[in-house]
């Protein structure tokens, strides 16, 4: 599917941005008029509170907390309060106009998060009020109070595991079980190596990977915390944590004496880093890319396709999203496994810093830092 249409689908599932957009552009004369929000459930709140981009830039330039306007219930949509919703990297690069996909503008931040509904349009009839609910796709705009959404455009979780693992459920743990499935046949016992290991979708596979008998050889940047990091990670699952600069060194070679080859790389850097998983590939593994954080470009060794046979591919959550948005129970599915390794204890949210939504700019530069172990979630 080409980004084109890509976008189109995209813009045709925000409803509520366009609403947005509309009543956020007219006349004031005409706002007062205008009837935004469902009193039936005894609220006469006609705005939210919202963070909202009129520009694309750095986002701490770029973003306010406005009050917007929320329309009322229709008869196939759902009234929810939003609970808490993360800062991941699409977030940002949607603000500074560098994502795949775009909102039109003005628009409100967020692609992921969980909220409760509230109130129920008459024709509703997968969801009922204190329901929990995450997005079933990115662009809802999550990082505001209250929201009017289709019933289609959110999915119902349960509402008895964390709030913070509802949270951050939609995005990462997704894209972690789906290349930890989708690429390699993997069995207990077998490895899998990936940079970015402290990310959310590291710490993800870290986790999903321990619970299925998988050993996980996990790279991260040299910091001045790496042993405290280190720990964290085998703590959660980790089977064993190195430097980057580690990849490049004899002592890969004893490492693979306890563990054996990698099948499956999870590449979340670029660069020379995505290079250097690829060296250390068993013939015929897969290395996938979700991520380029160093914004560097992923160069594979020639030796690596003739001699070793290794299969370079891409994966985006979203787009596996879109291919199976009408086939509700592949998204049913993926979830129902999720939230069940949840329940069990066997997998918990990223490390998170919970941060009002009028704190949000102390949140976003939070969100920007280097070496952040944190995500950032507004509640």
């Amino acid at each position: 599917m080409g980004l084109p249409v890509l976008s189109a689908i995209f813009r045709s599932r925000v409803v509520c941005q366009r609403s947005f957009v509309a009543l956020l552009n007219c006349p004031k004369h005409m706002k007062a008029s205008v009837s935004l929000f469902s009193r039936s459930a005894g609220r006469c709140s006609q705005t939210c509170q919202a963070l909202v981009y009129r520009k694309h830039g750095e986002p701490s330039g770029v973003v306010e907390l406005e009050d917007a306007p929320v329309h009322q219930t229709g008869a196939k949509e759902v009234l929810v309060k939003l609970l808490a919703s993360p800062i991941n990297p699409s977030d940002i690069n949607m603000i500074q106009g560098t994502y795949s996909i775009l909102p039109d503008l003005p628009a409100i931040g967020g692609n992921e998060g969980v909220a409760q509904v509230i109130e129920v349009g008459s024709q509703v009839k997968s969801l009922k009020a204190g329901d929990w609910v995450i997005p079933r796709d990115a662009g809802l705009g999550t990082w505001r109070t209250e929201a009017v959404l289709a019933e289609d455009d959110v999915i119902s979780v349960p509402n008895d595991i964390p709030l913070l693992s509802a949270a951050t459920l939609g995005v990462n743990p997704c894209t972690a079980i789906r290349m930890l499935s989708d690429f390699e046949d993997l069995k207990p016992g077998d490895s899998v190596i990936q940079n970015a290991a402290n990310s959310g979708v590291g710490q993800a596979v870290i986790q999903i990977a321990a619970a299925r008998g998988i050993n996980t050889i996990n790279v991260i940047r040299d910091r001045p915390d790496f042993t405290q990091l280190s720990d964290r990670l085998k703590a959660i699952g980790a089977s064993h944590v190195i430097k980057e600069e580690s990849l490049r060194r004899p002592e890969m070679k004893e490492l693979f004496q306890t563990y054996s080859k990698p099948k499956l790389a999870l590449n979340g850097v670029g660069g020379k880093s995505a290079t250097e998983l690829l060296r250390h590939l068993q013939v015929g593994g897969s290395m996938v890319t979700y991520g380029g954080m160093s914004k560097q470009p992923v160069t594979v060794p020639v030796s690596a396709l003739i001699f070793k046979n290794v299969k370079v591919r891409g994966f985006w959550v979203t787009q596996w999203k879109k291919d199976h948005f009408h086939d509700g129970k592949a998204f049913r599915a993926m979830l129902d496994e999720l939230c069940s390794l949840i329940q069990q204890g066997k997998l918990t949210a990223p490390a998170c810093t919970e941060v009002r939504i009028q704190d949000y700019k102390k949140a976003l530069d939070a969100a920007m830092q280097p070496f952040s172990s944190h995500k950032q979630i507004l509640i």
